[in-house]
């Protein structure tokens, strides 16, 4: 952990993580710094790459919080992230928005997935969360975000999500969602979520969709694969809960890698 302090607005902190090539296929992490909401451990990979876990170490974030994980996957690197448990964005004494911000920076011939666990928006919280991944040329990328709009039963907090994703310094994808009270109005409505409580997001860039991109496709009722401008696809889905929003995405990342 870099910075870890206690204001009167709330809680700042920042996670840093650093992926290398070892030059003989592995990945070495010469930077894995977090302690206080943010905590990464490195954990056992399946492969050649290296695995870390984000575990939260407390709650939140609340109202007034601003944390960030920055993680980068420098050349040749395979790194993998995910979370050991949903976040739960709360609300807090202060008054002020809580703020998540994700920094994903890849390497050429690198590799790094972002598969965090869901996030769930509780009863009157406020929630800015912005995503942003810059990619070198031949990197690879595989970014999950799953929002949940309230607990079982529970009306939903104010969540604004931003997701931006740029190659070789041309952009992507720039997409936000605002949902919940004090949102633009029409975000529940048939054009939007149309009643639905889950939502999920799945970018997947790879070099080898310049000869072979996938082609747009509807997937279930409420899902759908669009290519990107470039050797990327967007997969968009959503669901009454987190559990059918999950499967969509893990079927189309079997289908996709």
């Amino acid at each position: 952990m870099t910075v870890h302090a206690v204001a009167a607005s709330g809680v700042r902190g920042i996670a840093r993580i650093t992926a290398r090539g070892n030059g003989r296929g592995g990945t070495v992490l010469p930077v894995l710094d977090g302690e206080g909401p943010l905590a990464p451990r490195r954990t056992r990979a399946a492969g050649a790459g290296a695995q870390v876990t984000l575990v939260g170490a407390m709650s939140g974030p609340l109202g007034g919080d601003h944390l960030t994980v920055e993680a980068a996957a420098h050349e040749g690197a395979r790194l993998q992230i995910g979370s050991a448990a949903a976040t739960l964005a709360l609300p807090g004494q202060s008054k002020e928005a809580a703020r998540y911000d994700v920094r994903l920076t890849v390497g050429d011939d690198a590799e790094l997935c972002w598969l965090p666990e869901q996030l769930i928006s509780v009863r009157d919280s406020d929630l800015r969360v912005t995503t942003r991944a810059e990619l070198a040329g031949s990197a690879s990328l595989v970014l999950r975000e799953e929002q949940v709009l309230g607990r079982t039963g529970e009306a939903p907090g104010r969540l604004t999500s931003r997701l931006t994703v740029r190659r070789a310094g041309r952009l992507l994808l720039d997409q936000e969602l605002a949902c919940g009270p004090g949102a633009p109005g029409g975000w529940d409505g048939p054009a939007v979520l149309a009643g639905h409580r889950a939502i999920g997001q799945l970018v997947v860039v790879r070099p080898q969709f310049e000869q072979h991109r996938p082609e747009p496709a509807l997937l279930g009722e409420a899902a759908a694969l669009t290519p990107l401008a470039g050797p990327a696809v967007l997969v968009t889905a959503v669901a009454p809960d987190a559990l059918r929003v999950r499967r969509v995405l893990d079927e189309a990342l079997r289908t996709l890698t």
